[in-house]
């Protein structure tokens, strides 16, 4: 018996597009080649020497997740920890975006 909305199927798909999503916007804010973040492990550091996210590219993307997801990273975690790594910002986008 299987169900495609259980919760970890659901949750799981719901990750994977915002990961792909926000790689997106990623790439649209370091001013990269959208293939080319879309290739990235998702361990890559944001601000790392592959990305290289600028403290302004950083803003713009903190504003396009707002916008498009309604999480404010910045107000949310304080620390800015989510912005490690691709991985770490989908994940902390997708808990804060299912507890809405």
């Amino acid at each position: 018996m299987t169900d495609a909305h259980t919760p970890s199927s659901t949750s799981s798909a719901d990750r994977a597009a915002v990961e792909e999503e926000l790689r997106a916007m990623i790439a649209e804010a370091a001013r990269l080649d959208a293939a080319v973040v879309a290739g990235l492990p998702a361990d890559t550091d944001l601000f790392g020497p592959e990305i290289g996210l600028t403290s302004l590219a950083g803003v713009t993307l903190l504003g396009a997740v707002d916008a498009r997801f309604g999480v404010d990273v910045a107000a949310l975690d304080l620390s800015l920890d989510s912005l490690q790594s691709i991985a770490t910002l989908a994940d902390f986008v997708t808990a804060h975006r299912s507890a809405h």
